[in-house]
């Protein structure tokens, strides 16, 4: 092999490890957080109430004996004082926004924040008890991250307000292959999907309306160019090249 070859061969897998190194632009997370000097917004986030919502509804007073009514055991029976709330029934709220609730009725709490569903259901209570307190929780909030993630997967919440990072930190973090510039968000609202591009290497997002997730949303994290070339040449291209640039020096101190 002549030494113009064996030149030209060298420059062709340097080229290639440059292409597939990573900078950090393109890794760092919030990467103008102190040159922003833009302050967060005062931001309270409050989860609204979808269809296909399990919630949780136990009503509290000064007389436990009168609250029974409405905290109707899951599977009917005697309910003693003593008896593990955990048992108390659950509501779905149906496909126009209702649930079924003992002794009111129907009522409608989708598209509600869970403080104007608590404030309704109070209303309407008092009519029975007198200063009544409602406890109300989503049982069944969700979200979705899938991608270029450590641990992709659904993953079942106890707290009702999660942020875009804390579901990536649940997932493992992205992986060095993830494109952190261009995380897609799927959101439904009022029946209808939406599709949300999130950049967060850049610090403005936290003022963003997709900072706090909400149920049922999916994160989707996108391979980039560096996966991409790799799945084209095979997942050990790195060993491939490291292996052949090895042999290539060898080759140029045989041949001079």
């Amino acid at each position: 092999m002549k030494n113009s070859q064996i030149f030209s061969l060298y420059l062709l897998m340097l080229f290639v490890l440059l292409q597939s190194c990573a900078s950090r632009k393109t890794i760092a997370y919030l990467q103008d957080v102190d040159s922003n000097n833009k302050s967060s917004a005062n931001y309270t986030y409050e989860p609204v109430l979808k269809n296909d919502d399990l919630l949780s509804i136990i009503v509290s007073a000064d007389d436990p004996e009168i609250t029974y009514p409405f905290n109707i055991p899951q599977i009917q029976g005697n309910y003693q004082v003593s008896d593990s709330q955990s048992g108390i029934k659950t509501y779905l709220i149906d496909s126009d926004g209702f649930i079924e609730y003992p002794v009111i009725g129907k009522i409608k709490l989708g598209g509600l924040s869970r403080k104007e569903a608590v404030t309704k259901l109070t209303e309407k209570i008092k009519e029975y008890i007198t200063k009544p307190t409602i406890n109300l929780r989503i049982l069944n909030y969700k979200i979705a991250v899938l991608g270029e993630v450590t641990r992709p997967g659904n993953y079942n919440l106890q707290s009702e307000r999660i942020t875009i990072l804390e579901a990536i930190s649940q997932a493992g973090d992205l992986t060095i292959y993830g494109k952190r510039d261009n995380i897609l968000i799927i959101r439904e609202k009022d029946g209808v999907k939406s599709f949300n591009r999130v950049d967060i290497t850049k610090s403005d997002f936290i003022n963003s309306e997709f900072y706090y997730l909400t149920q049922n949303d999916v994160i989707v994290v996108e391979q980039n160019k560096t996966r991409v070339n790799a799945s084209a040449f095979g997942p050990n291209i790195a060993a491939i090249i490291s292996g052949a640039s090895v042999l290539l020096s060898i080759l140029i101190l045989l041949t001079r």
